[in-house]
């Protein structure tokens, strides 16, 4: 099953090596594929050529939005497998399920799209504002009287979080945790051994979003409350930090998306 892995090797990450993280994936890869690697700009090209694609550190598609919905039209014309799979609910979609969430009454970070709607956060002296098509904190504003346009923009309440954590699944299976002890340093991250309270909280979300295949990172707050609180569910392209797992949690990783890769190919 020949794979199109698509990926930005010099997209410049804060905190993070997109291009190490995919040689290093692919070369593993490649032991188990046929495999080929192109820039998101360059995807819809060669869709023809590939059964199966595989996006993954291509940076925030609003970078190159158009390409991303023209690539997308044509995977979905075509019938083209592509992994993880369009179908996905949380970033993949955008922002707009963290509104969803809030309504709905799960545990994430209170979110609202209009200010107009404020009194239904909780009261704080500083909110978060930011795009709703948004990533990488692109557009992230601090004020303590949001003003922003209704519908294209998020606001929630500053939280002082003790840290946040990342919990990485394949499919519907945990993989492993890591988590950044320092809320000012998002991406100085060290091994984090969940509890069964915390897989359940990250479950949760895997169950919601219904993908049957694919790669997943649940990120969420550990709120002054001591409750875990979901940030973003991210399901397109999300980052590893394969770099800072030992071998054989590498290993057990690698044999996990082979095996969800031939599953989904078959």
């Amino acid at each position: 099953m020949p794979l199109l892995y698509v990926t930005d090797l010099a997209y410049p990450a804060r905190g993070r090596r997109y291009g190490d993280e995919d040689v290093f994936l692919t070369a593993r890869l490649r032991k188990h594929f046929p495999l080929a690697l192109c820039h998101p700009l360059d995807a819809e090209a060669l869709l023809p050529a590939f059964d199966t694609v595989v996006i993954r550190n291509s940076g925030p598609v609003l970078h190159h939005q158009e390409a991303y919905d023209s690539f997308r039209a044509a995977a979905l014309a075509a019938g083209t497998r592509v992994y993880n799979p369009l179908t996905g609910r949380g970033d993949m979609a955008g922002k707009q399920y963290l509104v969803d969430l809030t309504a709905s009454g799960h545990p994430v970070i209170p979110t609202i799209d209009d200010p107009a709607h404020l009194p239904l956060l909780p009261a704080s002296p500083s909110y978060a504002v930011k795009p709703k098509l948004g990533a990488d904190s692109i557009g992230l504003t601090f004020t303590p009287h949001p003003d922003c346009a209704p519908g294209e923009f998020l606001i929630q309440p500053r939280i002082d979080f003790s840290y946040e954590v990342s919990f990485y699944f394949v499919d519907d299976t945990f993989q492993y945790a890591l988590y950044a002890p320092d809320p000012a340093r998002r991406w100085e991250l060290v091994p984090y051994d969940p509890t069964p309270a915390d897989l359940s909280f990250a479950r949760t979300f895997i169950a919601w979003n219904t993908l049957t295949h694919g790669i997943q990172r649940v990120d969420a707050c550990r709120a002054p409350s001591g409750e875990l609180l979901l940030v973003e569910l991210e399901d397109l392209n999300p980052y590893l930090s394969l770099d800072l797992l030992p071998p054989q949690t590498q290993n057990t990783f690698i044999a996990s998306l082979v095996r969800s890769l031939r599953d989904f190919g078959a």
